[in-house]
């Protein structure tokens, strides 16, 4: 929270929105490492703030993916997390292992959703075409594997901060206001690297259980 408010003070330009946005994304991420389904309550405030600022600077795709499928996903992940806890009357969710089935079905519908949306992206000229459309594939098997209580959430989304701290660089070198994003995306990287740690020992935790 430090780094983020501190590299807000230091923009030149100030977007009140971002920092906003920022705190929210990176609370809601510790909550999620602690697989505690407050976390999705979060990430659907987050996904609205930031769904916001992206229309702002015209990543139509990430506007798109935050508000038509991560924060849908967010929501059902809320619900599916409090109906399948560790232990009883306890926050934490119970990790699940992801079925070959699930698998196949979650590496068919991202190729299909990466490819209708790229032409959803191209007509509205979404700026900076390539990584909107490698977001799209990172940010729905992230949100897939999430809502289905996967460990490997975090990995796919530490895969989808890199494509985001690349775009958010691209449009920070138009508008400095936009630093503080590049901030927000490598506090997200290094707290989901955290989260699929924090999530392999609480399986194994649970497993021993």
């Amino acid at each position: 929270m430090f780094i983020i408010i501190i590299s807000f003070l230091c923009a030149d330009q100030k977007e009140y929105l971002t920092l906003l946005a920022s705190i929210i994304g990176a609370t809601a991420l510790i909550f999620v490492a602690k697989g505690e389904p407050i976390g999705q309550i979060l990430t659907v405030v987050f996904s609205v703030f930031y769904s916001v600022i992206s229309l702002k600077f015209h990543y139509y795709g990430e506007m798109i993916t935050y508000l038509g499928m991560t924060a849908p996903i967010a929501f059902m992940s809320t619900i599916s997390w409090l109906k399948n806890p560790y232990k009883k009357d306890g926050a934490e969710v119970k990790i699940s292992k992801l079925s070959r089935n699930k698998l196949i079905i979650m590496i068919i519908s991202t190729a299909l959703v990466t490819v209708a949306f790229s032409f959803i992206l191209k007509y509205f000229n979404t700026a900076n075409l390539f990584f909107s459309i490698v977001s799209i594939a990172t940010s729905f098997s992230a949100s897939y594997l999430m809502l289905f209580r996967s460990p490997y959430y975090a990995v796919a989304y530490a895969a989808n901060d890199v494509v985001l701290i690349i775009l958010w660089i691209m449009a920070a070198v138009q508008d400095i206001q936009y630093f503080p994003m590049i901030i927000c995306f490598i506090i997200f990287f290094i707290n989901d690297l955290y989260g699929f740690i924090s999530w392999q020992k609480r399986k194994k935790r649970q497993g021993a259980d």
